[in-house]
């Protein structure tokens, strides 16, 4: 995600939009951030996403995002719901869904540490920004068994 600061001054208007990326094992695809004190979420797990630009669309730049950070090009990429980070950045934040089936190890990151897919039973165990794991634990739980 683009950097912001950590500390919300009450409610934003700025937008942003991650994606949780699914394989076909339904793993979610977390993103390890740098560890810079000028960043939101510093050293957590979260998802692949960003801040919009000037003019952009959530969905215009949740496709540059996952393409700027990880050269990724997602499968039927659906729009699902809005978060807003109210710890963090103060950020309304839309959330998609889509399905990747390739090796992680393989994509050119170019912004944080790593990036893994984790079983949905193994995400408790990660620090992950509360708003990002309302919203995952929210599409997981309306997901089709």
């Amino acid at each position: 995600m683009h950097s912001d600061t950590t500390i919300a001054q009450g409610p934003s208007t700025a937008r942003g939009a991650v994606a949780i990326i699914t394989n076909r094992r339904g793993d979610v695809l977390m993103h390890l951030r740098d560890d810079l004190p000028a960043i939101a979420w510093p050293a957590h797990w979260s998802l692949l996403g960003g801040g919009t630009d000037s003019g952009e669309t959530q969905t215009e730049a949740i496709v540059r995002e996952l393409d700027e950070e990880a050269g990724l090009t997602a499968r039927d990429l659906a729009e699902l719901f809005e978060v807003r980070d109210e710890a963090g950045s103060g950020r309304l934040i839309t959330f998609f869904a889509a399905t990747w089936d390739g090796d992680e190890k393989s994509l050119p990151l170019t912004e944080g540490v790593k990036l893994q897919f984790f079983a949905p039973e193994h995400l408790p165990a990660l620090t992950i920004p509360p708003f990002i794991r309302d919203g995952i634990t929210r599409y997981l739980a309306a997901r089709p068994a």
